[in-house]
C-alpha cells in the first residue's frame, strides 16, 4: 500500500485512436484510467492510547444508530432490500435504494448489523451531511492522525497519514467508527461509511498497528468469491450513477458484453500479476473491445487494485483527476463493470456519435 502520488501522464497518437493513461497509487489501492475513441464509428513497543469518545455523540440521529440493530430491525425500518450482495467480510450488503436521491448499504452478519455506507442527498447521517465542507467537519470534529481501542484483550491502532486524514478521515461517534469519503475536487463530504470495531480492523483501510490477535474474515471458495464480485460490479454502478446524478449528468446503463470485456482484463491482471491498461497477451482497450465484437464511437476505463471492495475503488477514482473525468463524462451511455476479487475494472461506452 502506497500514498495516492500522480506517476505517468502519456499521450499517444495512433492512427485514429487516441490514448490517454494515468498510474496512481493509493493506501487502500492503485488505480489507472484510459479513454479510447474510434473516429470511425505493520508487534506494538509503543503504549496504545484510549481514543476519547465525544460525549455529545448519543445526540445525533444518523444512521451510525443503525449499527448493532437486527436485521429484522431494519427490515421494519426500511422493508425488504431491494437486492442482498454478499461481501467478501462474512456480512451480507442489503442495498436500499429508497429513491433517486437515496442510495444505502447495510452490511448484516449473524442478523446484526455491523456496517452501513450511504451517498445521495436524502440521507440522515446527522451530525454530518452529504456535500458538507470538510473545513466544517474538522472545526467540530478535529480529524486524528491515529486512532487506537481495544477489542476483547486485543489493541489496535490505525494510523493515516496526511492525505489520508483529509480524502478518508476516520472519525469516532460513541462505538461506531464513521469513515468519511470526501470529493478533494470539491473539498465537500462525498459518501459515508460507518462500521463497528471489529469490521474496521477486519477491512483494515489504513496502516494498522497491533498486539494480541489479528482479526481475519475467513477464506473463501471460487463460488463464494463469484457471488461476490457480481453483486460488488453492481455496486459500482449504482454508485456511479449516483455521482453522476450528483452532477446533473445522464446514467449510464449496464452493458453485459463490455461487462465482460471488463471482466476479463480484471481476472488477467490478477492472475498475470500485472497492473495496466495494456495486456501482455490481450492489448489495449481497443484491443479488447473489439476482440468483445462491442460497438462504440467513444470508450474509457478506470482499472483498480486492491481497495477493499467496490466501494473504496470508486471513491478512490472521484479523487483523482483522470479517473474523475472518465467518470463523470458526459458523452458515455452505458458502462460495463469486471469484478475479480480485488481487481475492478470499468468500461465506459458510447453507442452513439458523440460529434
Amino acid at each position: 500500500m502506497g500514498r495516492v502520488s500522480l506517476i505517468l501522464s502519456v499521450l499517444l497518437f495512433i492512427s485514429f485512436i487516441s490514448l490517454y493513461s494515468q498510474w496512481n497509487s493509493s493506501k487502500e489501492g492503485r488505480e489507472q484510467t484510459v479513454i479510447v475513441q474510434e473516429t470511425a464509428t505493520e508487534e506494538v513497543t509503543n503504549p496504545i492510547k484510549t481514543s476519547t469518545l465525544p460525549e455529545a455523540s448519543v445526540e445525533y440521529t444518523g444512521m451510525h444508530t443503525l449499527i448493532g440493530l437486527s436485521g429484522d430491525e431494519i427490515k421494519q425500518k426500511w422493508g425488504d432490500p431491494h437486492r442482498i450482495d454478499p461481501s467478501s467480510y462474512e456480512y451480507v450488503w442489503w442495498i436500499y435504494k429508497q429513491n433517486e436521491h437515496s442510495y444505502i448499504q447495510v452490511g448484516v452478519l449473524e442478523n446484526k448489523v455491523v456496517t452501513v455506507y450511504g451517498i445521495g442527498d436524502d440521507l440522515n447521517i446527522d451530525p454530518f451531511y452529504i456535500g458538507q465542507p470538510y473545513d466544517e467537519i474538522v472545526k467540530k470534529f478535529p480529524v486524528s492522525d491515529n486512532h487506537s481501542f481495544r477489542v476483547a484483550d486485543n489493541t489496535y491502532r490505525f494510523e493515516l497519514s496526511e492525505e489520508e486524514q483529509h480524502v478518508r478521515p476516520l472519525i469516532q461517534l460513541g462505538n461506531v467508527w464513521a469513515q468519511l469519503y470526501i470529493d478533494q475536487f470539491t473539498n465537500k463530504l462525498s459518501s459515508i461509511r460507518y462500521l463497528d470495531a471489529i469490521t474496521l480492523v477486519k477491512q483494515r483501510p489504513y496502516e494498522l498497528v497491533y498486539r494480541g490477535e489479528l482479526l481475519d474474515s475467513r477464506e473463501l471458495s471460487k463460488e463464494e468469491w463469484l457471488a461476490i464480485e457480481k453483486g460488488s460490479a453492481q455496486q459500482i454502478i449504482d454508485i456511479t450513477n449516483m455521482i453522476r446524478k450528483r452532477y446533473d449528468l445522464n446514467l449510464v446503463k449496464w452493458h453485459e458484453e463490455t461487462s465482460q470485456v471488463a471482466l476479463l482484463h480484471s481476472m488477467d491482471m490478477m492472475e498475470n500479476s500485472y497492473f495496466s491498461h495494456d495486456s501482455p497477451t490481450k492489448g489495449g482497450l481497443a484491443d479488447r473491445l473489439e476482440a468483445g465484437e462491442i460497438k462504440y464511437h467513444l470508450a474509457g476505463e478506470n482499472i483498480a487494485a486492491k481497495y477493499v471492495d467496490g466501494i473504496a475503488a470508486v471513491e478512490g477514482w472521484l479523487n483523482s483527476k483522470g479517473h474523475r473525468e472518465t467518470l463523470l463524462n458526459e458523452k458515455f451511455t452505458h458502462l460495463g463493470v469486471g469484478v475479480y476479487e480485488k481487481y475492478y475494472t470499468q468500461n465506459f461506452i458510447s453507442t452513439w456519435d458523440p460529434k
